[in-house]
């Protein structure tokens, strides 16, 4: 089979597409012939292996050679001791926990990482959810603890995750305020967006407006300054963002609390939470992935050039049906 494949870590120009051998599967895993995977931000810092987290199990070369954790697919086979799921199924799903293994035309993942399909979406639509839908479920509605009627920011909005969050705090009766740069105002204001800031005009954190919840994909910026823009009560959750922001967001985020009576955490992912319930809100149409582009399997680099980039609206699809 054809896989995108990576041994050293730097840009796209290390990645290329090579003849590896299919993956065999144990007995509680599938395997399943990948139809679409898309690109995350987190593919984008393993292929550079920044921050040094990343390198974790590879300190001098990737512990995995091929990248992708989202995938939707057909299953192709399945292990003895899968009960889930069988030959022909469509699945999408997370499989960072699995191996990774996303960019390639079969893979194997453990049946935890799957779920069935929403049937409303094609593969390429499916697999821009499992990783952004799921963080940005998290991070607003459990961290978050979203309520009808609250006034809401989303940082980083036209990107995977915020596209996600913008139309899942929509979904709750929230009032949503979206930060991004000038190309994507009228993107986030299509999917629902109530007020659009565009960050190289406007600081949001200076602006003296106060918001009961803050979900930051990107943050920049000191918990001091984020601080002056909640509500008593407020509720700020780092999804992503630069390595100074979040280590201050864990050292101060406590104390800020007990001072303050101010939430401020950083989110730890949880794959695939809750992808269920984000499968009803797809297949009811009350949200739908954001896809700026979507690539050949060949030109699988000039996605993670784009997502470096950060020029992506929403999410950014490879599709595998040209492969090989």
């Amino acid at each position: 089979m054809q896989a995108l494949v990576y041994h050293r870590y730097g840009h796209p120009d290390v990645l290329s597409l090579e003849d590896v051998d299919r993956p065999t599967i144990n007995d509680d895993e599938v395997l399943v012939r990948v139809c679409a995977a898309s690109v995350n931000s987190w593919d984008w810092e393993r292929l550079q292996g920044t921050p040094w987290p990343n390198r974790i199990g590879g300190v001098l070369s990737p512990k995995y050679p091929i990248l992708g954790a989202d995938v939707a697919g057909t299953v192709e086979a399945v292990g003895r001791h899968v009960r889930r799921f069988q030959p022909g199924d469509e699945v999408f799903g997370d499989l960072c926990r699995s191996g990774w293994g996303g960019f390639a035309e079969y893979t194997a993942a453990h049946e935890a990482a799957l779920a069935p399909k929403p049937a409303r979406l094609s593969f390429e639509q499916a697999a821009a959810v499992p990783q952004a839908g799921c963080m940005a479920l998290q991070g607003v509605r459990d961290d978050g603890q979203i309520q009808s009627g609250q006034r809401v920011l989303i940082n980083g909005a036209g990107g995977g995750v915020g596209t996600f969050a913008v139309q899942l705090a929509k979904t709750f009766g929230a009032e949503v305020t979206a930060v991004d740069s000038t190309t994507k105002l009228d993107m986030m204001r299509s999917i629902g967006a109530d007020t659009v800031i565009d960050y190289t005009q406007e600081d949001f954190a200076k602006n003296g407006r106060r918001y009961d919840l803050i979900v930051d994909s990107t943050a920049r910026r000191s918990v001091f300054s984020i601080r002056r823009s909640l509500t008593p009560r407020g509720i700020y959750v780092v999804i992503g963002g630069n390595g100074s922001s979040i280590l201050q967001t864990l050292l101060l985020g406590r104390l800020i609390r007990a001072a303050a009576g101010q939430t401020m955490g950083l989110m730890l992912a949880n794959p695939n939470h809750d992808i269920g319930y984000l499968s009803e809100l797809l297949d009811s149409g009350k949200i739908a992935p954001v896809i700026d582009r979507i690539y050949p399997f060949r030109e699988a680099p000039d996605a993670f050039r784009r997502i470096g980039e950060g020029r992506a609206l929403g999410k950014l699809v490879i599709t595998m049906t040209e492969a090989g």
